[in-house]
């Protein structure tokens, strides 16, 4: 443990952030597994709705600085195309 008191302070908002990182990043994984399920099911509405909250949450991640916005872009890219194999658009 720190003895120098700004540094006991980092660690804690080091802590802080780390656990909201996490939660944001699980959110993200969520959502873009909800929408691999809907391209497996092959329904064009729920495919439709999905990709609109993966891209979403991609983007709240992006503002948070959570992660980068290449990132984001390519995953989003990426989900896009696929949707566009499945028949959507």
């Amino acid at each position: 443990m720190a003895n120098i008191k700004s540094q006991i302070k980092r660690i804690k908002t080091n802590d802080k952030a780390r656990l909201r990182n996490k939660s944001v990043r699980s959110s993200i994984k969520t959502a873009v597994r909800r929408f691999r399920d809907a391209v497996t099911a092959g329904d064009s509405a729920v495919i439709t709705s999905e990709l609109r909250t993966a891209s979403q949450a991609l983007d709240i991640a992006v503002a948070k600085g959570v992660i980068h916005k290449n990132t984001a872009a390519n995953k989003k890219s990426s989900m896009a195309k696929s949707a566009t194999k499945a028949g959507v658009r």
